[in-house]
């Protein structure tokens, strides 16, 4: 803990508001915070740096659900690491995300019956520019609303100046350094988006479809293959077999008609090829299939492309002109004519991939593009985690990280786009290739000509961590924040964005990886667990809960569910349970500052202090060492949850209604208690703050007179334990614990008063006799006393006079038939756990839940019995 009289300046304490009214308080107080300056990071600070950059969102986007859910475990984060005294940086941006934002732009074209190339490349890059100015900024207030700490005056975009400078620079090296190339190759193409998408872009789902098996050659070099791409069997050049299969050997090498056209193909042996699987022999279509273009290489076998970049055939015949779907139909169509099917099945549920940008089937196709040899530089990225250099946490997840880095192909970075990072290449009329750097002049002349492709998004981002900061230039920024400190991102993007900054940031840096820590953390789903999807109608716009119920109410309820590496569940009722959190933190701060809760001076002498004054005061510095213990490991669900049972339990709960009966009495005890109680809530609101911030900011500065506690001093554990006052008052708890139970038990309303005998002596809380009497609702005996009820709990004992407060013999006839269908419920269920005929049969969820329903049973009649046992003779 800190000396707060140190700290911070004393001031006349404010009234607060009756009732906390987020709506009034968060935009004013985040203003506020920017025009101070609070997160902004100065390069030239001798303290420590803690860098964190932002998984850039697209510019096309909004804030969703999982946007605020990562952001506020960076922003809690960040917001503790600077009260701790480092020099904090949290670097905002936004990627330009070619794929999906050209989309957009065009889409706004459709509108007006355009297409880009209506426009032309030039004037369709300045309206997506335009188009950027005028929806862009969209995210960004967003992000304050949810009170992202960031440093706004070091926002990035990927297409802006430095960073497409800095692009240039890694293209440029990497080429030099033969780690770039142009080759023709097997790309996943998008029909619809009308570019190559990397293998990751692709998503995999059960379609239903077809597979066709027909023959191919004649007489006895006939030869069954099976597809459900039909259409393909266009662009055969042979069909292969596995070396040892014996039913094909007679056929290898030879030639054999492809129906439909005018060609011969050979049959070829490769080991490629499952001889259990099917028949044993496959089409090989090389310029259409990525299995296939391998075997291709290997026999030198032709690469025939027989549709174009829209999926239509282009072979010459009659299927010239039909989309793939109508030539799939049409073919089948002119073989089973042929009388070549020889069988049909429909549906055929199989994997197909989607292009995840609009959904489109993807069509493999051979295409000329430019990839990075991963090899080397994946190696360098496993190597990272491996030494120890890059910590991955949860450490279960570096198997899915190693899964992927070490069976890298090489990347197609490449994109058939105009909205992006233009690949820096140059053609000349004479074959010449000419790769330009930032500082290189442009070939110019009779026909020279730039590429036409642009970078994958991803090229860029990768090299956000230091790009961001001013690299290629040496910059005191990069100098002093990287590497970043840790990054904080969805294991989804694992294999997107996480690998892609290890293989540049090794390689632009020096071998110095650009972070420290990686941790990775769920995906955000509805309360049953449910992706969350406008096509599920289930999904969340978090504005609407940050309206209702405040944006501190959101990110305590995201926190509050963030376990390592695990999905995150999330319903409104959770949200609106985190505000009820919120509104007890304010009603008992405006209780404490109403009772002279006060942060000037030291904290009293031990000695001075009541045993409930040191064991609120054990606890708080328990909590502290936990919440610290549990940040440095990313345990955000389980610092949150244990903050909300210290703050609403521990110190609502407890300390402030115990030390009610202290501040009544006034005097010496009521000072020291009152100081506590300043310290208990500066403290609690401090740890509080990274996850609520805006409620925090506004009761510690009424409460202290403190500037900001954003940046005020992190507390520490100033290592005061007092075990024996932590005894005395869980002695203390048990007791107000089990009396309350018996008077719910019995029936009795919460603030009903009920005659009571305490007998406390010899009990190491025997002078708290006031507090709990005042906890209880206990009033004294008086002469008519009669004690109907006595409950033994924690060497003390408690006589009630329940005469007059309940009908005791209406209680007893509840109970009783309680109690008999309780005993019911036990034989029911111990009849069919003792049926070996039914245990024998029943699904081992059925047995549990009936064993569930033994033990509850079980309990419920011991609980009936000590009911009934403690009721007075009716």
């Amino acid at each position: 803990m800190t000396d707060n009289a140190q700290q911070q300046p004393s001031a006349p304490h404010t009234e607060l508001p009756t009732q906390y009214a987020p709506a009034d308080v968060e935009g004013p107080l985040y203003e506020r915070w920017v025009e101070r300056g609070y997160f902004e990071a100065d390069a030239k600070s001798d303290k420590p740096a803690y860098t964190v950059v932002i998984p850039p969102p697209n510019v096309t986007g909004s804030l969703h659900l999982g946007h605020a859910f990562e952001h506020t475990l960076i922003d809690a984060l960040t917001r503790r690491k600077r009260m701790q005294g480092f020099e904090t940086l949290w670097q905002p941006g936004m990627d330009h995300a070619g794929i999906a934002t050209q989309n957009v732009v065009e889409r706004e074209l459709g509108k007006e019956g355009k297409s880009r190339h209506d426009l032309g490349r030039e004037a369709f890059v300045e309206r997506v520019w335009q188009w950027k100015g005028e929806s862009g900024g969209q995210i960004s207030g967003q992000m304050r609303r949810l009170g992202d700490g960031v440093a706004w005056s070091r926002e990035r975009f990927t297409m802006d100046e430095g960073l497409s400078q800095a692009v240039q620079t890694i293209f440029k090296r990497l080429y030099d350094d033969e780690l770039i190339y142009r080759a023709e190759r097997i790309i996943n193409w998008c029909p619809r988006c009308l570019t190559a998408i990397s293998d990751i872009e692709v998503e995999y789902q059960d379609d239903d479809g077809e597979l066709v098996s027909m023959t191919y050659g004649e007489g006895d070099d006939t030869i069954v293959v099976a597809t459900t791409r039909a259409e393909t069997m266009l662009g055969d050049t042979a069909v292969a077999v596995h070396p040892d299969d014996e039913r094909y050997k007679h056929l290898v090498g030879k030639e054999i008609r492809l129906p439909l056209t005018d060609r011969s193909i050979p049959v070829v042996a490769d080991t490629h090829v499952d001889p259990e699987f099917g028949t044993g022999a496959v089409k090989v279509t090389p310029a259409h299939d990525p299995n296939d273009f391998e075997i291709g290489q290997r026999h030198n076998l032709p690469s025939l492309t027989v549709m174009d970049e829209h999926a239509v055939i282009t072979a010459h015949g009659p299927f010239q002109g039909l989309d793939r779907l109508e030539a799939r139909s049409a073919i089948v169509a002119a073989l089973r004519a042929e009388g070549r099917i020889v069988a049909e099945k429909r549906p055929y549920v199989h994997s197909v991939g989607h292009c995840s940008r609009c959904k489109t089937t993807i069509e493999p196709r051979l295409s000329m593009q430019w990839w990075v040899k991963v090899g080397p530089l994946a190696k360098a990225a496993g190597d990272a985690v491996r030494d120890g250099r890059v910590k991955i946490h949860p450490q279960e997840m570096e198997k899915r990280y190693f899964d992927w880095v070490d069976n890298l192909h090489d990347w197609c970075i490449s994109r058939q786009l105009w909205w992006g990072h233009r690949i820096p290449v140059w053609y000349g009329p004479n074959g010449e290739v000419v790769c330009v750097g930032p500082d290189d002049e442009v070939p110019t002349g009779e026909g020279w000509h730039q590429d036409t492709d642009v970078l994958d998004t991803w090229f860029s981002s990768g090299l956000w961590p230091f790009s961001t900061l001013g690299w290629p230039e040496q910059t005191e920024s990069l100098a002093k924040f990287y590497p970043n400190s840790v990054l904080v991102t969805g294991y989804d993007i694992l294999f997107f964005w996480v690998a892609r900054m290890m293989m540049f940031g090794l390689y632009a840096m020096d071998g110095t990886p650009p972070f420290h820590t990686i941790a990775l953390h769920g995906m955000v789903r509805d309360q049953f667990g449910k992706k969350m999807s406008k096509s599920f109608g289930n999904a969340v716009n978090p504005l609407d809960w940050m309206d209702k119920y405040g944006s501190d109410a959101l990110r305590f309820t995201l926190a509050r569910g963030a376990n390592p590496g695990v999905d995150v569940p999330i319903g409104e009722d959770w949200v609106q349970g985190s505000r009820n959190f919120a509104n007890k933190i304010w009603n008992a701060t405006r209780f404490a500052l109403m009772n002279g809760a006060t942060v000037d001076g030291p904290l009293p002498e031990p000695l001075a202090m009541s045993a409930t004054d040191r064991w609120i005061l054990s606890r708080l510095n328990s909590v502290v060492a936990e919440v610290d213990a549990l940040y440095e490991d990313f345990q955000f669900a389980k610092l949150s949850d244990a903050l909300f049972h210290f703050a609403w339990d521990e110190v609502f709960d407890w300390y402030v209604e115990l030390s009610k009966t202290t501040f009544q009495a006034g005097g010496p005890a009521a000072e020291v208690s009152k100081r506590v109680l300043g310290e208990v809530l500066d403290v609690t609101l401090k740890l509080l703050h990274p996850v609520v911030p805006f409620v925090t900011e506004t009761l510690w500065t009424t409460l202290t007179g403190g500037e900001s506690i954003v940046v005020a001093d992190w507390p520490s554990d100033s290592g005061f334990r007092d075990a024996a006052a932590e005894r005395e008052i869980e002695s203390l708890q048990a007791v107000v614990t089990e009396v309350r139970r018996f008077r719910a038990d019995q029936g009795l309303q919460p603030g009903q008063r009920v005659p009571a005998r305490l007998e406390l002596d010899g009990t190491p809380f025997a002078a708290h006799e006031a507090a709990i009497r005042q906890l209880l609702r206990l009033q004294p005996e008086g002469e008519a006393f009669s004690a109907t009820a006595t409950l033994p709990v924690a060497g003390a004992t408690v006589a009630l006079d329940l005469s007059g407060t309940i009908d005791v013999a209406a209680e007893r006839k509840r109970l009783a038939k309680d109690l008999a269908a309780a005993q019911k419920e036990r034989q029911q269920a111990e009849a069919k756990l003792g049926n070996e005929a039914f245990l024998a049969k029943a699904p081992d969820n059925v047995v549990d839940k009936i064993r569930g329903r033994l033990t509850k049973a079980d309990e419920d009649i011991t609980r009936i019995q000590a009911q009934l046992g403690r009721l007075p003779e009716a």
